[in-house]
């Protein structure tokens, strides 16, 4: 009897892992992002950002409606004319600062006639320290996240042009963005994003991807990158990976130790990337 009760016992707990590990595979990215958010070297190895003297220039928070049924918030930077151009950018772990808001205007401004809207993930959240950031990027919810990449697209022209653009964690949502903006996807720049390891997904793919990749980064590893671009050449799609000489989140806008000369030079090729993807002048 005792051997009967532990065999049903393991059989359940078994049973409960297995579910587990299958809600979380429906997750984007869950493993390697969830297990980053609660990595103690990874939170030490993003340093807090220093404060920002910031006034906001061209862009202004806006509200919408999100697939769920709640809302989503973004902070958009418009062109001074019409146009179906458009660049999604996708904020680091600490949620959309300051820094991100300060980037998304400088991208509009070198990129010309696009509207450039920098999404909010974390619902207003926005980290100070590096415990809250790993909680706020642990606790975001995937589905969430998507529906308000969604509700945002659903505000476009319908013949909008999307590139999307991501440091870090929203590296990893800028990749999940061009998903979701399917046939309209024209770029997909991702510093250092952590990559999709579902095939199946990026055969879904309809864009080209700008990948830039940190020699020196110690948490996602050459083999994952490699892995990631031959999923992605295998796809029928193409894929650029440039490398540099420097760590994990070099380039990112809060990062007050930021690599200036890989920051500068993947800015360019972003920039050049971007421009030729959403056929702007």
């Amino acid at each position: 009897m005792k051997k009967l009760i532990l065999t049903f016992f393991v059989l359940i707990t078994s049973l409960h892992f297995i579910i587990a590990q299958s809600c979380c595979a429906k997750k984007r990215n869950c493993d390697g992002m969830v297990a980053l958010a609660s990595n103690k070297d990874f939170q030490e190895a993003h340093l807090v950002p220093e404060p920002l003297d910031y006034k906001e220039d061209k862009g202004k928070m806006i509200s919408f409606n999100t697939s769920d049924g709640k809302s989503g918030n973004a902070f958009a930077v418009l062109s001074g004319k019409p146009t179906t151009k458009v660049l999604l950018v996708f904020h680091e772990w600490w949620g959309l600062n300051d820094y991100v808001k300060r980037e998304a205007e400088k991208l509009q401004k070198d990129l010309g006639n696009v509207n450039v809207y920098a999404i909010d993930l974390y619902d207003g959240k926005v980290a100070s320290t590096q415990d809250s950031a790993g909680k706020y990027m642990q606790g975001m919810n995937p589905e969430r996240a998507a529906s308000i990449i969604k509700g945002l697209i659903s505000t476009l022209d319908k013949k909008a042009e999307i590139a999307t653009i991501g440091w870090c964690m929203g590296g990893s949502w800028s990749f999940q963005a061009a998903l979701i903006a399917g046939s309209q996807a024209k770029a997909c720049v991702m510093y250092y994003g952590f990559p999709e390891t579902d095939v199946e997904k990026i055969k879904t793919l309809k864009t080209n991807i700008l990948y830039f990749q940190g020699l020196q980064d110690a948490f996602i590893s050459k083999e994952t990158v490699d892995k990631f671009e031959a999923s992605v050449k295998g796809a029928g799609k193409k894929i650029v990976i440039k490398k540099y000489e420097a760590t994990h989140a070099f380039a990112n806008p809060s990062n007050p130790k930021f690599n200036k000369e890989a920051s500068a030079d993947a800015y360019k090729l972003s920039i050049v990337y971007l421009k030729k993807g959403l056929a702007l002048k």
